[in-house]
């Protein structure tokens, strides 16, 4: 389900309640592969309840140049919903997820392996409120750069 920021804060205080795990995740997820899938089971499989928070297609563009993202936010959110691990999806314009984590003050926060622990947004926040952080290893070295690559030079 892809809800706002303000629904996302109700759903996490009424899971708090019932002492559901909320995990947490995010990234830009432009041409979603069998990478990011198993990343995302990974993740689900840390809780109850996983929350993918989605770059804006403007916080793409900043993050990794104007000819990205391949698929726009509003198709990338449909796609992430739909993944049988992803429970919420939530559109973020900031840089960083730093807001979202700050709000909502997940139990277990997500990042891939190639970040160190120190380098993740939020881990403070976390950490300090009793939850922890993780990081999940790649399968395959799969990645929306190496895709756009392969079409590239296949089809010059």
């Amino acid at each position: 389900m892809i809800v706002s920021l303000d629904e996302l804060k109700k759903i996490r205080e009424y899971y708090k309640k019932k002492s559901k795990k909320v995990v947490f995740t995010n990234g830009c997820f432009d041409l979603i592969h069998s990478g990011h899938v198993d990343y995302l089971i990974k993740a689900k499989n840390l809780g109850d309840y996983l929350i993918v928070g989605l770059n804006t297609d403007d916080s793409v563009r900043r993050i990794k140049g104007e000819k990205r993202p391949i698929l726009n936010q509003n198709e990338r959110a449909f796609i992430l919903s739909s993944l049988k691990p992803v429970d919420f999806v939530c559109l973020f314009d900031e840089d960083t997820p730093a807001k979202i984590i700050a709000e909502l003050i997940p139990d277990i926060l997500i990042k891939g392996s190639d970040w160190s622990i120190d380098k993740i947004v939020g881990r403070d926040i976390v950490e300090e409120n009793g939850g922890k952080v993780v990081t999940i290893d790649f399968v395959n070295n799969q990645s929306t750069s190496k895709i756009i690559n392969t079409i590239l030079e296949r089809y010059k």
